[in-house]
C-alpha cells in the first residue's frame, strides 16, 4: 500500500469518527406506560414523560361550545380507532385553544380509558424531526394526539415542508394511531404580509401563494377561536367563582372584572384567568 493512500484511509477513518462522536445516538423504544402525556425532545431524541399536565377542567372553558363539542367528538372517534382529522385551532390570543386540546385529552382518557390515549408535544422548532419521532409511535398499540402549540411560520422559514410531508404525504405517511392537533393565532400559519409579497413579486403569484397556504388545508378541521364579549368574559369568571367556591359580592365581582380588561384593553379567557388568580390571592384562596 502506497504512503499516501494510508494517509487517505487514517484521514478518511478520523473524519467518520467525528461524526459519529457529533451524531445523538439512536433513540432507545420509549416506554408508554411512563405516563399519559410527553415532550419531544432531540440530541438526542426522546420522549420525556409529563407526570402532571398543566391544564384546566374542560367545563372551564366557557364561549367555545362549538370548538370544543367538535374536537372532542373526532378525538373521541379517534381515540376508539375510528376514522379522525387532524386539527387546526386558529385565532384570537388567549381564548382557550391549547387549554381546549389538554382538556379534550383529559376528558377521553376519563370517558374512555381502555383507548390508552397519549398527548405528545413537539415544539415548533423540532419540526424537522418530526418524521423521526412518528418512527418512535408507529409500532406502538396506544394512540397519540401529537400536539404542536403556537405554530407560524415566518420569512425562509421551511420547517413547514417537513410537516406536510408528514401531514398526508411522503411515501409512510401518517401513522394511523397517530393525529396532529396544532394551535396558531393564524388561520393560514403564514404572516399576510408574506402571503402579498408572494402574490406581488412571484413570477406566477398563484402558485407561489398556493405553495405557502396549502399547508392548512392538509387539517381536516378548522377551529376558529374569535375574541369574546363582556358577557362571555363575566361568565368565565362566574364559572371560575363556583368551580372553587369563592363567595363574592357579584356587584363587586362585576365592577372589578370590567375595570381589570379595561386596564389590559382585551377581552379573553387568559385575562379571566389572570383577574380571578388575582381575586383569589386577596381573598386568601388557594387554587
Amino acid at each position: 500500500m502506497m504512503l499516501s493512500d494510508r494517509a487517505e484511509i487514517d484521514s478518511l477513518s478520523r473524519i467518520a469518527e467525528a461524526l459519529e462522536r457529533i451524531s445523538p445516538p439512536p433513540g432507545n423504544a420509549p416506554d408508554i406506560r411512563a405516563a399519559e402525556a410527553f415532550v419531544w425532545h432531540t440530541t438526542p431524541d426522546r420522549l420525556h414523560p409529563v407526570t402532571q399536565v398543566n391544564r384546566v377542567a374542560i367545563d372551564l372553558l366557557v364561549g367555545i361550545d362549538r370548538a370544543r363539542d367538535t374536537l372532542l367528538a373526532n378525538t373521541m372517534q379517534f381515540a376508539k380507532g375510528l376514522p379522525a382529522n387532524n386539527a387546526l385551532l386558529w385565532g384570537a390570543r388567549g381564548m382557550g385553544k391549547s387549554s381546549l386540546v389538554k382538556a379534550v385529552h383529559a376528558h377521553v382518557r376519563l370517558a374512555a380509558p381502555e383507548c390508552d390515549l397519549k398527548l405528545v408535544e413537539i415544539q415548533r422548532e423540532d419540526l424537522p424531526s418530526i418524521g423521526r419521532l412518528m418512527a418512535h409511535l408507529r409500532d406502538t398499540e396506544a394512540r397519540f394526539v401529537l400536539f404542536c402549540d403556537d405554530l407560524s411560520f415566518g420569512h425562509d422559514d421551511h420547517h413547514y415542508k417537513s410537516l406536510k410531508a408528514v401531514l398526508d404525504g411522503g411515501v409512510e405517511g401518517r401513522p394511523g394511531n397517530v393525529v396532529l392537533y396544532a394551535t396558531s393565532n393564524r388561520r393560514h400559519l403564514m404572516p399576510r404580509d408574506m402571503i402579498e409579497n408572494e402574490r406581488s413579486s412571484a413570477i406566477n403569484p398563484s402558485e407561489a401563494v398556493e405553495e405557502k397556504v396549502s399547508l392548512s388545508d392538509r387539517f381536516g378541521l378548522w377551529l376558529g377561536f374569535h375574541p369574546c364579549a363582556q358577557d362571555e368574559y363575566l361568565s368565565m369568571i362566574t364559572q371560575y367563582c363556583t368551580a372553587y367556591g369563592l363567595q363574592i359580592d357579584p356587584a363587586r365581582l362585576r365592577a372589578e372584572a370590567i375595570e381589570w380588561q379595561a386596564t389590559r384593553g382585551s377581552r379573553s379567557g387568559r385575562v379571566a384567568w389572570q383577574f380571578f388568580t388575582d381575586l383569589a390571592g386577596r381573598e386568601g384562596l388557594h387554587l
